[in-house]
């Protein structure tokens, strides 16, 4: 979340923000309880001096009847201002929340259909092979059974996708290595506090994408980046050690709220998919360089598919709370003769760090909010349909990109 002291510097940016990502906040209301706020704090904290004076004087000997009264007085109007306090500092705090993080000078403005191209790579196919048919006919994707067992949007994958699918992960594996991150395995599960820290807000409650366990505080993870913004919550980290490069690999779980109108078929868009995650905590002014090595990473790891794509600088209106600029990376899709997200980074400066309190302590001892970035190494199950609409060749065969047959024991095809 924003700092409100930041807010109220920057008044008409954060409304400007707002109002651009298309998220409804009533930041004079904000600022109205964080008045009320400070005029109760001043009093609380005038009455906690009083209390701790009356303490000093009733020591050393027996207090007076006119001293223990008073403390007796103070003791009780100072409950009732601390009662009083807490309420407003939740209200404050929970509407803080919903303001979204300011937006870049170079972001578009506008909905989706004002994001800008800003590079393209690769020669663009005119015909390719429709993921789903393909695969159902070697027997390779079960949606039938997936629905069966865990409903819609559900699926298994067999034998040769299944294969690849690992190969993708370990051909992501080697890039961010190679690159400096340092590769984990994370929870699947999080708290509502990190979910919250997260930055996650729908702009409408049809569009909440999480799935929530009943009865416990805790939701199944969209994302690794969630469990990743959570992994150094309320700790303060050493200047030299930023910036901290993590990959984390899991599953992911989403309802695909507020989707209508998206292409859906087959693996494109699913309930569950397994994900490659780049992170990164750094030092605010690393980040924006960050962001730039971020993209550059997953350019080499579609390049080194054979992947035509463009990258696309994301328009307020289309990005999420947390996000002050968001890259896509769109790959070609020789099926729909259109392009298809298949990545995106994001640069959250210290929206997230702020409400998960990861600081920085800075050599000469001051500290501050570090800042965060995340973006998709691979998405497994889009990489999938990617490569068989782009890789299925004649007589029923895949040909396997160069870089993936270390992987799939030096097979040319499967």
């Amino acid at each position: 979340m924003l700092d409100v002291k930041f807010i109220r510097e920057n008044l008409e940016l954060t409304e400007k923000s707002a109002r651009e990502k298309g998220y409804k906040v009533n930041i004079k209301e904000i600022l109205e309880l964080d008045d009320k706020r400070k005029a109760v704090l001043v009093e609380v904290e005038a009455l906690r001096a009083k209390r701790n004076e009356i303490s000093g004087m009733m020591k050393g000997g027996k207090p007076s009847e006119e001293l223990i009264r008073e403390g007796k007085a103070i003791k009780e109007e100072l409950a009732a201002k601390e009662e009083a306090l807490g309420p407003i500092e939740s209200e404050l705090n929970g509407k803080l929340k919903q303001v979204p993080n300011v937006i870049f000078d170079d972001v578009p403005l506008g909905g989706e259909e004002c994001s800008v191209e800003i590079k393209k790579w690769g020669e663009n196919h005119a015909t390719g092979v429709d993921h789903l048919d393909y695969a159902v006919s070697r027997d390779w994707v079960d949606f039938e059974r997936g629905a069966k067992v865990a409903g819609a949007k559900f699926y298994y994958l067999k034998d040769g996708l299944a294969l690849l699918e690992n190969a993708l992960l370990q051909y992501g594996m080697a890039k961010v290595i190679e690159h400096g991150f340092t590769y984990m395995t994370v929870p699947d599960m999080v708290s509502s506090r990190v979910l919250e820290g997260c930055g996650f807000n729908p702009r409408t409650s049809e569009q909440s994408d999480e799935y929530y366990i009943e009865g416990e505080d805790l939701a199944m993870i969209a994302t690794a980046e969630m469990p990743l913004t959570g992994y150094h919550m309320d700790e303060i980290i050493d200047e030299d050690r930023l910036p901290l490069c993590y990959a984390g690999y899991s599953a992911c779980f989403r309802k695909e709220a507020g989707t209508y109108g998206k292409y859906t078929r087959g693996l494109f868009r699913v309930h569950q998919f397994n994900k490659l995650e780049m992170y990164v905590f750094c030092l605010p002014e690393q980040s924006k360089e960050i962001h730039e090595k971020i993209l550059a990473i997953e350019e080499e790891i579609w390049q080194g598919l054979g992947i035509p794509y463009h990258v696309i600088n994301i328009a307020a209106g289309d990005l999420g709370a947390p996000a002050a600029k968001k890259y896509d990376m769109e790959y070609w899709s020789p099926v729909n003769q259109k392009y298809q997200e298949i990545n995106s980074c994001s640069n959250c400066t210290d929206y997230q760090a702020r409400s998960c309190n990861v600081r920085v302590r800075r050599k000469d001892g001051t500290v501050e909010f570090v800042h965060t970035l995340n973006g998709t190494a691979i998405s497994l199950a889009r990489a999938l349909v990617v490569l068989i609409e782009n890789y299925a060749v004649e007589g029923g065969k895949l040909k396997v990109p160069e870089v993936l047959r270390p992987y799939l024991g030096g097979k040319a095809e499967i």
